[in-house]
Order: C-alpha cells, then structure tokens, then sequence
C-alpha cells in the first residue's frame, strides 16, 4: 500500500486512521500498517477479513494519546524488526478498555482484564494478543521521560498495574479521560496534563517496585503532583498563597517548601510563574483582546496591575503591552 493511500485525517487535533473508507479488500493491509505506523514496526497477525477499526492520535508534548478500536489481532514486535526500528526508544502505557488481553514480554506473560493498566518496552521484543474485539487507550511516551532506569522497566512489563491499589483506582480514569480529551486542549494546557499524569504512572510503578513509602521521594513527587495540580486550579484566586495551599493538603507550610525545594524553586515563585504563563498566554489571544493588561493581570490573581507589569518584564524582558503588540502584529 502506497504511503499516500495510507495518509490518515488530519487536523489541529490529531490523527485519524480508520477503515470506514477502504475497500473490503484491502482493509487488512490497511489496518496493519496503519498500526505499524502508530507504535512501531510490528508483525501483525489479523483475520482475513478487517470489518472496521479506528485508530485516533493527539500529540501533548512529547507524549502521543492513542485510541484504538478494533477486531482480533496478534502483534509481535521481534528482535529482527527492532534492529530495523528508529522508534524503539518508546515505551507504552496501556489502558484496556473493552475486550481481554494477553500481553508477553521479558519472560513474563499475563493476562489482562477491561480497566487495567500495563506497560510494554518497544526496546526489546513484545507480544500483544487482543483475541476479541477491543478497544485500548495509550499513551506513548518516550522512555526517559517515564523516569525509570533499564532494570526497573524490566521488572514491570507485562504485568497489570494497580488493580489493587488506591493509586490506581485513581490513575486509570484519569488516563482514560486525558486520552479520550487529549486534542481539546490548548498546548500548554495539555502538556501539563499530560506529565502529571505520566508522574502518577511513574509513582504506580515505583509502587509496584516496592519504592514508595511514607517518607521517601517518590511519596514527596506524588504529594508535588497532587499540589501542582491544586495551583493550577486555583491561581485565579488571589488568596492563593503557601498558608492556603498547606491547610487545603493537611500539611505544614514547613514541609510544602521541603517538597518544592525538590523542584529547585519557592512555592510563591511556582504560583507566580503558572499565572505568568496564562497571563502571557491571554495576551496573544483573540478571544481576550478586549481584555485591558490590569485585567488579565487580575483574571490570572494578580492583586496589583503595577507589580503584575513589574515581574512580567522582568520574566519575558518586555512589558506586557509590548508583548501584547507584538503578538498582534505576527498574527497580522
């Protein structure tokens, strides 16, 4: 099939793949490059006759959310095909919404119901068994960016994560929801999204290593996440303040700046970067160009229009009304 019968939809959202199109009769061929395509040079095993199948794609930052919905279908992914491959620096988090699974990698094979999370490595061979029809959603991610180093990767493969745990009651509806909304989002927004919950996926997996604990770093990255998330909901609010977050996370003010020192960086300059960004962000927009300075200035929590003007500059090197017009005129 020629690259150019193979061009999925596209728009400012994503990608599309699906069948509906094609011919009966070159369906099959379709769908399994359109999979190779998605998550690397596979060896698709599919029926003789593909009745439909869709494929959805939205990029958030360096993350790809993937939608997959289709017939009985094998994929190995072996050492031959690897060695052949310029996408195996990836590994994939995957959360089986319909259908059941078989998933086999690093001498370890399981069995995998609707609503549970696994991980594979596109490094090192995989095998995927969906013998009913599915439907799965992804997150591709490159595999610095989970955080975990070559032995600990290998020691969670193919094997469910959190079906018992709390953690991932809470992750697994929260993936599915930032797939499924992947391309709704403005970019910044979901990148955002996107690393806080790869985060909560690193924290299940250090769960499952028997890492995370009461007081160690991975406890402190996941509370981070947690109180990033909190600011990030609330930096409208100009009562946003260290005290405040604190009482609303049940811990001292003392140990939130223990957990952002993690970061390299004050809890008040953390809120007053995030409210730069969406004030710098609302200064480009159209939707808000009737908006004068001081009022971006105050939707985004800032008391003052003359500091918000103050620390602007200081941040970007211009003032907010020289940011505002020189985004009018590229836009022109």
């Amino acid at each position: 099939m020629s690259p150019q019968s193979l061009a999925p939809e596209t728009d400012t959202t994503g990608s599309l793949y699906t069948t509906e199109t094609v011919p009966t009769h070159r369906r099959r061929e379709y769908w399994r490059e359109a999979l190779a395509r998605t998550f690397g040079a596979v060896d698709m095993g599919v029926p003789d006759e593909v009745e439909s199948g869709t494929i959805r794609t939205s990029l958030l930052g360096p993350v790809q959310a993937v939608t997959v919905d289709g017939d009985p279908q094998r994929a190995r992914r072996t050492r031959r095909l690897i060695a052949g491959s310029d996408n195996d620096d990836y590994v994939v988090v995957k959360l089986l919404s319909r259908g059941v699974a078989r998933i086999a990698q690093d001498d370890r094979e399981s069995y995998v119901r609707p609503g549970q999370l696994f991980v594979y490595d596109m490094a090192r061979p995989v095998e995927l068994t969906l013998p009913e029809r599915f439907r799965t959603k992804s997150l591709v991610l490159p595999r610095e960016v989970l955080g975990l180093n070559e032995s600990e990767l290998r020691r969670i493969t193919a094997c469910p994560l959190g079906a018992d745990s709390a953690l991932g009651e809470l992750l697994t509806p929260l993936l599915s929801r930032l797939v499924d909304t992947a391309g709704t989002y403005p970019q910044r927004t979901g990148e955002l999204i996107a690393r806080n919950v790869v985060d909560l996926v690193q924290t299940l997996a250090e769960e499952r290593l028997g890492r995370a604990g009461a007081d160690t770093p991975d406890a402190a990255r996941m509370s981070l996440v947690r109180i990033r998330a909190y600011i990030d909901r609330h930096l409208a609010d100009p009562e946003l303040t260290p005290d405040h977050i604190a009482r609303a996370h049940h811990i001292s003010v003392r140990y939130l700046h223990k957990l952002f020192e993690l970061e390299d960086i004050t809890v008040s300059r953390w809120i007053q970067q995030r409210r730069l960004e969406q004030c710098r962000r609302d200064l480009t927009r159209r939707e808000t160009a009737s908006l004068t300075v001081a009022a971006v200035a105050h939707r985004w929590g800032f008391a003052s229009a003359s500091h918000f003007s103050r620390v602007f500059r200081a941040a970007y090197g211009v003032s907010p009304v020289e940011w505002r017009h020189s985004s009018a005129r590229s836009l022109a």
